[in-house]
């Protein structure tokens, strides 16, 4: 599988931005997938991930609940991040993922193909 993610860019803090992340090869359509972002100097941060399925379940990081929403789009194996009221600290490269199964995650473990990261920068 490879994962393709774009959007990322320059704002201002309130303003919005959505991210994609373009599934190529083997498809993900039966896998959970998820965003990460790591920013300088720090880890890896769980962003949200989202399940396979009718209903297609998402979970949230704590510091993006309410802000951001993750969505797919199974036929197009598309995943989605849109990303409201940024703020400052929201500042990192972004990571879309697909998961070695179906069931949601927020472990980076559980996760087998990654994107090469966009970068998102928000300004005060």
């Amino acid at each position: 599988v490879q994962l393709q993610a774009s959007g990322g860019g320059s704002v201002q803090a309130g303003d919005s931005l959505r991210l994609s992340c373009a599934s190529s090869g083997r498809s993900s359509r039966n896998k959970a997938m998820g965003w990460f972002r790591q920013a300088p100097g720090k880890e890896r941060e769980f962003v949200a991930g989202i399940g396979w399925g009718g209903e297609s379940i998402a979970i949230y990081g704590d510091s993006v609940k309410g802000r951001f929403t993750i969505s797919r789009d199974i036929r197009k194996d598309m995943l989605y991040l849109q990303m409201n009221s940024l703020k400052p600290e929201d500042t990192a490269v972004y990571y879309c993922a697909s998961a070695r199964g179906s069931g949601l995650t927020r472990d980076e473990t559980q996760f087998q193909f990654w994107g090469q990261g966009t970068q998102v920068t928000v300004s005060s």
